[in-house]
């Protein structure tokens, strides 16, 4: 069964969906409003805070600066490309950078496919508790952000990452 709620952060509200399993719950969906291909409710779905309390106070922990990794039960999606990508993302260390060259090395593909990396850096459905915030251009630019540059400037701030001037 798919649930969600919804959470305030300092990014605005959250929308949180998850696959509830009997008592547990495997999370499919972290979005922000305005969100570049988030999540929106679907009428099937059932309204379900209490199936999220752990998921909320991680990232409650994380937004107070108190967190850095998260340990979620994530739902199976995307493609094993994409699966690649975004395991090379669950690795990078709060706080640390890497750019989507280094991300697609790290995924075992070669630099041409970069552009394909960087598109399944953006599919990425899980902001915040998924690293893609962390991904900069090689220049040191912030690049491409599903839920808006200001909002992954804000969450590198908060993980205390210094960018180029």
């Amino acid at each position: 069964m798919t649930v969600y709620t919804r959470m305030d952060s300092s990014l605005g509200e959250l929308l949180l969906v998850g696959e509830l399993t009997g008592d547990a719950i495997a999370l499919a969906s972290v979005s922000v409003p305005r969100q570049k291909g988030g999540a929106t409710v679907r009428p099937e779905w059932v309204e379900d805070a209490g199936a999220f309390d752990g998921i909320v106070a991680q990232l409650r922990e994380y937004f107070a600066g108190t967190r850095t990794r998260f340990e979620v039960e994530f739902a199976h999606s995307g493609s094993d490309f994409q699966q690649r990508v975004w395991q090379a993302l669950d690795e990078i260390p709060y706080g640390v950078t890497a750019t989507y060259g280094e991300i697609a090395a790290r995924a075992g593909e070669p630099r041409e496919l970069v552009r394909l990396v960087a598109a399944a850096i953006g599919a990425n459905p899980l902001l915040v508790v998924r690293p893609c915030h962390r991904v900069i251009g090689a220049s040191g630019a912030l690049t491409g952000y599903s839920g808006g540059l200001e909002r992954k400037q804000r969450l590198l701030e908060l993980e205390h990452v210094l960018l180029p001037a």
